[in-house]
């Protein structure tokens, strides 16, 4: 991949996290420092110091409640949601605008759900300018009011939309991971993110301060069904699963669950000297592939 010459120092948020421990490692390989951010973003005094004090380039912003287990603990943590995915996003997004700092958010494509204008199967998926049409669940809601306010702070930032994001190990916040662990699950195809894939390309965006939002997942759309076969072509020839519909699973969920294609097209528009892999390909090249790279150097 074709890295920017001049050397970035980033600043980073959501350092404990998932994806932010992600970034850390691709930062440091790519030989640019990284700062690690320790203020809480509500706290506006505390990210100005901080921001003051260590003078990035960029700020990288992968802070933000999902819940745990899984996103129906927002529905009875409210507040902490707001503060954090509201308050706290909106804060940093001001702060970095008024600085002049170009700022990533790595936001949430789990704000829409097929309609009768981007039905299931059809490959009409949700463009960036789309607004945001699914609140079956308080995660989704705050999300999607967030992102329209932050399209007012769009000349100093990037808003990627990342989807049922896919590790290249098996990792317990890992898509795959999860839904081989689910007793039932719903055969529906969505848009969905490798990371492997796309977190070299956001750091690129980063560089290049590419802004707008972005429908950050690899093109096309991937069933559940298709993954799991997958899983068990190339990882446990004995795993089996089942399935259930949309609405049996609506009956043991607090939440209701986003499903929807994204339209990548912009992303890859904008980055044409680098290489995004369809779905189907970067499940098989960047996730399977890498666990079965993996198991054959462990077993050496």
């Amino acid at each position: 991949m074709a890295a920017s010459a001049e050397k970035q120092k980033f600043l980073l948020y959501g350092k404990s996290g998932w994806i932010g421990g992600i970034l850390q490692e691709l930062i440091k390989a790519n030989g640019d420092e990284v700062v690690l951010g320790s203020a809480r973003l509500e706290n506006r005094e505390h990210v100005i110091r901080e921001i003051e004090e260590h003078k990035p380039t960029r700020v990288l912003n992968a802070a933000g409640v999902t819940g745990r287990p899984n996103v129906d603990w927002c529905e009875s943590n409210r507040q902490t949601v707001i503060r954090t995915n509201v308050v706290g996003c909106l804060n940093l997004a001001d702060i970095c605008w008024l600085k002049g700092i170009h700022c990533t958010l790595y936001a949430t494509g789990c704000i829409f759900e097929y309609d009768d204008v981007h039905r299931v199967g059809s490959g009409i998926g949700f463009t960036e300018e789309d607004v945001a049409n699914f609140d079956g669940s308080y995660y989704s809601k705050t999300k999607g009011w967030v992102e329209q306010m932050l399209r007012e702070y769009e000349d100093q930032l990037a808003v990627l939309r990342v989807r049922m994001p896919i590790s290249d190990d098996l990792t317990a916040r890992n898509f795959v991971t999860k839904i081989t662990k689910y007793e039932k699950v719903v055969n529906i195809p969505n848009s969905m993110t490798v990371l492997s894939d796309l977190l070299p390309v956001s750091l690129e965006i980063s560089r290049r301060e590419l802004k707008g939002i972005y429908n950050f997942c690899n093109p096309g759309a991937i069933s559940h069904n298709e993954i799991l076969d997958m899983y068990k072509e190339y990882v446990d020839p004995d795993f089996t699963y089942t399935n259930f519909t949309v609405e049996e699973q609506d009956k043991i969920l607090k939440a209701r669950r986003s499903n929807n294609e994204l339209d990548c097209s912009k992303l890859v528009k904008a980055l044409p000297d680098l290489t995004i892999l369809e779905i189907h390909d970067a499940m098989r090249e960047r996730f399977f592939g890498s666990l079965l790279s993996s198991s054959s150097s462990s077993s050496s």
